[in-house]
């Protein structure tokens, strides 16, 4: 079972030219697929609907959108009925088998002056894999200016994503309506823009720090990195996801910020996982891995 993650950074790449093609077509094949900064009129990239666009190059995936925020831009009247035209950003996950149940979780936040800074959100969607059985895929957004703030958001997503067995998800007691129960999986997939490094405290809150004698330990509380699983397995290191739009020639500018990370019970499935380097839609990098 293939998943990727790819922030597509509202369909510009480092070119400066919206191309959502080719950036379908980096991701085409996966089984679940995460996206970031998809978003409907929005004035950087024309106004598109990029989640209609999606949808279109991708007619068999089964998909979910979880706008985080809606801020009006231009509504009017047209023949005497009201047109809402609002400019939406957020979180999309797309299955090759349907999804069961979604929510959007928005993740903490603080108001800031002078400088930008959006609600961002984690959108959950519960799906019955093949391979795995029930499993909960988040395509995570956290904020990308104050650590402060991300550690505060990653705090939030795993006690949502640990706790879910007490929560109970999107819905529960339907029985009582006449609907089938949906499934609430102990198992999650937490795939995303983090914009963190792996020496920071936010990511500690995901992943823990390891010991210097014994490694990271996998525990009921923590995430597993995929990436550094398999890459620590292989005696390599995870790639970078990043690249600095003004300096793109610039090495020393290029980042790990773009994780998945998957619940200790299930990373022992892991069995690869690669940056796709040569994609070029967006400033950053899809991000595979596999499980078998």
């Amino acid at each position: 079972m293939k998943c990727v993650t790819y922030n597509i950074q509202y369909g510009i790449g480092l070119d400066g030219r919206y191309d959502i093609t080719r950036i379908v077509e980096r991701v085409r094949g996966a089984d679940v697929i995460a996206l970031q900064e998809v978003s409907r009129n929005n004035p950087q990239n024309g106004g598109r609907d990029m989640v209609a666009e999606i949808r279109d190059l991708l007619p068999d995936y089964f998909a979910v959108f979880g706008p985080n925020f809606d801020i009006d831009m231009g509504s009017h009247l047209k023949d005497g009925r009201a047109v809402d035209v609002f400019f939406q950003f957020g979180n999309m996950v797309l299955s090759r088998t349907p999804i069961a149940t979604s929510r959007n979780l928005l993740l903490p936040r603080r108001r800031s002056f002078g400088t930008l800074n959006l609600q961002r959100g984690a959108l959950e969607a519960v799906i019955d894999t093949p391979l795995l059985g029930p499993v909960r895929f988040y395509s995570v957004h956290l904020d990308h200016r104050v650590p402060e703030e991300r550690q505060r958001q990653a705090r939030f997503l795993m006690d949502r994503a640990t706790g879910y067995g007490m929560e109970g998800g999107a819905v529960t007691g339907a029985s009582e309506n006449g609907f089938p129960e949906p499934p609430c999986p102990e198992a999650y997939v937490l795939m995303g823009d983090f914009n963190m490094l792996q020496d920071s405290r936010e990511y500690a809150e995901i992943a823990g720090r390891p010991d210097p004698e014994f490694g990271s330990a996998r525990i009921a509380d923590l995430a597993v990195d995929a990436a550094l699983a398999v890459t620590e397995r292989a005696g390599t290191r995870p790639d970078i996801t990043w690249i600095e739009p003004k300096a793109p020639e610039d090495r020393a500018l290029w980042k790990r910020i773009d994780y998945g990370f998957v619940w200790p019970g299930i990373a022992d499935k892991l069995t690869s996982s690669w940056v796709d380097l040569d994609a070029d839609g967006s400033d950053h990098k899809p991000v595979w891995f596999e499980f078998g």
